[in-house]
């Protein structure tokens, strides 16, 4: 008996790979995440979007896999897995992945295949250390964002991708996972969207992408006391990786402009932005050696929001500082 009911498992999950194979049409209510395009010829074979959620990302700053210590990033979870063609293998979609982002202004994070993702005698392994909860491998419960499809066991044709971006006060994490099921190659691909303005993240390298892209970033991670142009300790991180930034442009100028939320008087606003501004040049010039002269100040008050104004979410994200190309 025990052998006709591993039969009878066996032959569902035949079944299954070969209907979910046969699918031409994305599943209903399922969309692209609007700024990553879906590999050619791939159909969204499920779709979950998870509002708030930790995701546990075993990458280094380094490059390189770390189990032990790996980034929490917290905010929402679009995950989609997709079908392709089985020709397509893992080593193909991740270079036509590492290609899109990098044209797209992202950072390369990590993008491995087969071997090199430590596991290619035992992929089974590496699928229950990232998405699974616990258990003897301490798995990081990253299928709690939803999976349609699980992977094959045994296969070891697999890729992983981990891609980093800056888009209106967020940090875009865009990891996708690759791999040759029996009739399709399945693709993965999870996006977490971190708000800068909790985490304060920021680096020479999205100042960079976001002034060359866009001619402007926005700082969250500067810090102010309440209803003063006083700069908190805590924004002396994001002051050091500024000037390094500045300091490697010496032929470039930049106006450094404040923005507040539209709560109080908007003339003391525009006052108190504009204060905040030459606090930030002021500490720029005198601490970090900053050319002066790159630099000018200018206050806007709330006259460019990037969110409402109505929940305190909206009106911490329109309380920042920018930096704009001249």
């Amino acid at each position: 008996m025990k052998s006709l009911n591993l039969l009878l498992i066996i032959l569902t999950m035949i079944f299954s790979i070969s209907t979910f194979a046969q699918k031409t049409t994305d599943v209903e209510g399922s969309k692209d995440y609007p700024t990553i395009s879906r590999f050619e010829g791939a159909i969204i074979r499920f779709y979950k979007e998870t509002k708030w959620g930790t995701y546990k990302l075993p990458v280094s700053d380094k490059g390189t896999m770390s189990w032990n210590k790996p980034m929490s990033l917290e905010g929402k979870v679009t995950r989609i897995q997709y079908a392709v063609s089985k020709d397509n293998n893992p080593e193909f979609v991740l270079h036509n992945y590492k290609s899109e982002f990098e044209k797209s202004g992202y950072d390369i994070m990590i993008a491995i295949a087969n071997e090199q993702l430590g596991f290619n005698d035992r992929p089974h392994t590496w699928h229950d250390k990232y998405y699974k909860s616990g258990g003897y491998y301490q798995g990081l419960n990253n299928a709690k964002f939803g999976i349609g499809i699980w992977f094959p066991t045994w296969n070891n044709n697999h890729s992983f991708l981990v891609a980093r971006g800056h888009e209106a006060g967020k940090d875009i994490y865009a990891i996708v996972y690759t791999i040759v099921c029996n009739t399709i190659t399945l693709i993965t691909q999870d996006v977490i969207e971190v708000e800068a303005v909790e985490t304060g993240l920021v680096s020479v390298d999205n100042i960079s992408t976001d002034i060359t892209k866009k001619g402007h970033i926005a700082i969250y991670g500067i810090h102010f006391e309440t209803g003063k142009s006083v700069l908190k300790p805590e924004s002396t991180d994001a002051l050091k990786t500024i000037a390094d930034y500045i300091n490697a442009n010496t032929n470039k100028k930049f106006y450094i402009v404040g923005h507040t939320d539209n709560v109080g008087d908007f003339e003391s606003n525009m006052i108190l932005s504009e204060e905040r501004a030459n606090s930030v040049i002021t500490e720029l010039t005198t601490k970090y050696s900053v050319n002066a002269e790159q630099l000018k100040a200018y206050g806007v008050a709330s006259l460019s929001p990037v969110y409402n104004n109505i929940t305190e979410e909206g009106r911490a994200k329109n309380r920042r500082v920018e930096i704009v190309e001249q």
